[in-house]
């Protein structure tokens, strides 16, 4: 199942990919083996909800309920399925 299907796809973190707060950094990153990712903005709350629980919809509403401001349902749905095509979330 892809991003394409927001309704019933929960996305959770590849088995390899850890999210973890760099003290170093002063930022959230993705560990995975040979590689770190620096996460930026609000993208660590996005990888903090696909926990598998939740649809990217979902994932869009609880985000759009925290973050009235935000650009979110712009922005949710390709970062989602970037993460998809990285192999950091399936």
């Amino acid at each position: 199942m892809t991003a394409a299907d927001p309704d019933r796809w929960c996305p959770r973190t590849a088995p390899a990919v850890l999210l973890r707060h760099d003290r170093a950094r002063g930022s959230h990153v993705l560990l995975m083996p040979e590689r770190v990712v620096v996460l930026t903005g609000s993208a660590r709350h996005v990888v903090e909800l696909c926990d598998g629980t939740r649809t990217v919809t979902r994932i869009t509403e609880e985000l759009r309920a925290r973050f009235p401001e935000a650009p979110v349902d712009a922005e949710v749905g390709p970062f989602v399925e970037r993460m998809r095509k990285e192999g950091w979330i399936r």
